[in-house]
């Protein structure tokens, strides 16, 4: 695509800049991407190459791996771990730290990530992705702790996601907004295809698991009945309602059009307080999210302010138009203070997704 800026270009073109950069920033993301592209070609010819189906092992949270899940992360850490610029990796797919090989100097920065987002999706050939999180390890030297990696994600230098679908999309934030890439199969790189992406203040779009309705906590169940109302109720407008179980397809979707995503706290496993992780999932997607004018919460503090008291620790996650989050957090307030009480009986009585008497 002549005339088009490469992610290369866009990466050098930001070192500039920043008259502190060193370039090795940009070299980790030149790694980076090189691993997502060699994700996108094992995801396209997974079946092919014997790549489907489960791995008969299963992660640190007791979940199944796919064959994918392994291959993804194998592909990550063999693309980032020999170029200088890492103390050390953490991924879903592995319990502690992934150090740096001794043969490979140490730098200063340290990789979170989940390598293959929504793989259960693979055989069914819909969208699955890689979400990544940067961090500069604290001060000292030599290979990196699980202690460095618990940082809030405002302490964020950069975070992105790759989508595979019909075209594989890279997108990341330097903390100076939000730009995607497309792959171009043809020539092998990436291309600047959707600069400075926003997220409209406000959609009437949501995402949330219905299965789980029956755990949902009042306030949630409130937005949800308020949005299927329609035009006769509360919010006097119709809305349509996404799942896709893949975060990664999810915030692209709400990156390029609006809407909003909840994975509550719910009851259905009350000695966990959220389904998703938070330092390679929900701190880099509410990194992004807030860099592209969006909001991410707990529903009842800011994602980014959350300081992580474990590598794989799970938290309650609301992201997307502003306006729909901070409704979103106005209700979980409203209920902690007793203030939503009028609300419960026409709310959580007869109504419910799937029965409208």
């Amino acid at each position: 695509m002549i005339g088009k800026t490469s992610f290369a270009q866009f990466v050098i073109e930001e070192q500039r800049r920043a008259p502190e950069a060193t370039g090795d920033l940009s070299q980790l993301l030149h790694d980076v991407a090189t691993a997502v592209k060699g994700i996108a070609a094992a995801v396209a010819h997974g079946a092919v190459a014997g790549h489907h189906g489960p791995a008969g092992t299963v992660n640190v949270q007791g979940e199944p791996q796919q064959q994918l899940d392994l291959l993804a992360n194998d592909l990550f850490v063999r693309a980032c771990e020999w170029g200088g610029h890492l103390a050390g990796m953490v991924s879903e797919e592995v319990e502690g730290v992934i150090p740096i090989p001794a043969a490979h100097p140490r730098g200063k920065y340290l990789l979170a990530f989940d390598p293959l987002d929504g793989s259960s999706n693979v055989d069914v050939n819909h969208p699955v992705g890689t979400i990544f999180s940067i961090l500069r390890r604290p001060d000292g030297a030599g290979d990196a702790t699980a202690a460095d990696f618990l940082q809030p994600g405002i302490r964020q230098v950069c975070a992105g996601y790759a989508l595979y679908g019909p075209s594989t999309v890279l997108v990341i934030t330097l903390g100076k907004g939000v730009h995607g890439f497309t792959l171009d199969r043809e020539l092998g790189h990436f291309v600047l295809s959707h600069p400075d992406l926003r997220i409209p203040p406000s959609a009437r779009e949501f995402a949330i698991n219905a299965s789980n309705e029956r755990f949902w906590e009042p306030p949630v169940k409130r937005y949800v009945e308020e949005c299927l109302a329609g035009r006769a109720g509360p919010r006097q407008a119709d809305y349509n309602m996404r799942w896709v179980a893949s975060l990664v397809a999810e915030l692209h979707r709400i990156l390029i059009r609006g809407g909003v995503f909840l994975y509550p706290k719910d009851s259905k496993e009350p000695a966990r307080a959220g389904r998703l992780r938070l330092l390679y999932e929900a701190a880099p997607v509410a990194f992004l999210v807030e860099q592209a004018g969006g909001a991410a919460s707990t529903g009842r503090e800011p994602l980014l302010h959350v300081v992580p008291s474990e590598l794989h620790q799970r938290v309650p996650f609301i992201f997307g138009s502003r306006e729909e989050v901070e409704r979103l957090v106005r209700y979980h307030d409203e209920h902690a203070r007793g203030a939503d009480r009028p609300f419960h009986s026409p709310l959580f009585g007869a109504r419910s997704l799937f029965s409208q008497g």
